[in-house]
């Protein structure tokens, strides 16, 4: 680590994704470490943005974002969700999901300020909060029991007691994410209840990271948390179209919330990218005007192949947690899972990533065995991955 870099960041370097993506590289393995599909997205939402490039698009959108996103985003929400936001007020456009939460940390937080997130937490949450002088304070999700060789179907669980007693005067929100990465876990509705309680009961605002809203498999069900009594204007509440369109690269992401919490995160981004994507927000805007079906068939699509990995990880011997959504499931490993990460393209040709990084060193024991397989890819890559672990 580089003397020079600011104390607030010592302890980020280079991320886990970096290195075992390099890591598959070099050793020609199967990657299913990061989470991005292998496969293009609808031709309704490509072709939009190829008739895009090329045009005046490719120069500055707005500084919120183009109007036919913003209304898009708007629409949408209201379709999905219930839930009315002004598009050119309460709808702000950012590079990506990640933009814009660490917009809503640099525009909420003041140093020493505490946030309340659930652990194992996506990586950029936690610089996040940093950059903005921040303090993360992480609540555990705890996996199911899962005998080697078999599947657990059985959700992650949060402790309310452990919930309430992180809750000091220092904290400003809860940063809250589901449907839930790393886990796979989909918050249910006296989970959601509980976090309303607690941010209700103390005064406090939230930020939603619901990026998997729509890869949400059968039994379990995504509600908003904004969608609860006396939530709406107290959250706000970040998507992303990477996931749902397959379009990782394209980093179009958003806030939706109260105007006057939107207008925070907005006076940071504008200083971050300032803007982004102008061809692209067009084509995402088409995909959120997609009929209902093609957002059942993407979670029904992917189930399937959530089903064809977490089989043949059991039938490598592994015990499999199998997730409620999203792209990943969990495995437990005998040892370090990041060790094991670390050997697994040696000695077999596979990629995986160690949960054991989503986790801060307070709770590092919690994660220091298991281990994130993805399955967006196409199921001749899974197979092939599933015959080099049996193999």
């Amino acid at each position: 680590m580089s003397t020079h870099l600011a104390a607030r960041l010592q302890g980020f370097g280079t991320t886990v994704f970096a290195e075992m993506s390099a890591l598959a590289v070099a050793t020609g393995s199967v990657n299913l470490g990061q989470g991005f599909p292998d496969t293009p997205g609808p031709a309704e939402v490509l072709d939009v943005a190829r008739a895009a490039i090329g045009t005046p698009l490719d120069q500055y959108p707005p500084g919120p974002g183009l109007p036919v996103l913003r209304e898009a985003v708007s629409a949408h929400v209201q379709r999905f969700r219930g839930l009315a936001y002004d598009a050119d007020t309460e709808v702000l456009v950012t590079a990506g999901a990640t933009e814009a939460l660490a917009g809503a940390m640099l525009g909420l937080l003041d140093p020493g300020d505490e946030v309340v997130v659930l652990e194992p937490l996506y990586d950029s949450y936690a610089a996040g909060v940093a950059m903005a002088g921040g303090v993360v304070v992480p609540v555990p999700l705890r996996p199911p029991p899962a005998p080697p060789g078999e599947v657990s179907t059985a959700p992650w669980t949060l402790d309310p007691a452990e919930l309430r007693a992180a809750i000091t005067p220092r904290t400003k929100l809860v940063l809250l994410n589901t449907p839930h990465n790393p886990t796979g876990k989909v918050l249910d509705r006296a989970e959601l209840e509980l976090v309303a309680d607690v941010v209700r009961e103390h005064d406090l605002l939230a930020v939603t990271d619901e990026v998997y809203e729509h890869l949400v498999f059968a039994g379990a069900e995504h509600v908003s948390l904004a969608q609860l009594p006396g939530m709406r204007e107290r959250t706000l509440v970040v998507g992303s179209g990477g996931k749902t369109f397959s379009t990782t690269g394209w980093k179009v992401g958003w806030v939706c919330g109260p105007a006057e919490l939107v207008a925070c995160v907005r006076t940071a981004k504008q200083f971050l990218t300032y803007v982004n994507a102008g061809p692209f927000q067009p084509a995402v805007a088409a995909g959120l005007g997609l009929p209902d079906a093609y957002f059942a068939g993407i979670a029904a699509e992917l189930e399937g192949k959530r089903d064809r990995l977490v089989t043949g990880l059991a039938a490598a011997g592994l015990p499999v947690v199998s997730p409620q959504a999203t792209y990943f499931a969990t495995v437990r490993v005998d040892g370090d899972a990041l060790a094991f990460c670390r050997e697994l393209p040696h000695r077999v040709g596979v990629v995986a990533v160690p949960s054991s990084v989503f986790y801060t060193p307070q709770h590092a024991d919690l994660g220091r065995d298991l281990v994130r397989f993805a399955f967006c890819k196409r199921d001749e890559v899974l197979d092939e991955a599933v015959r080099r672990l049996t193999a």
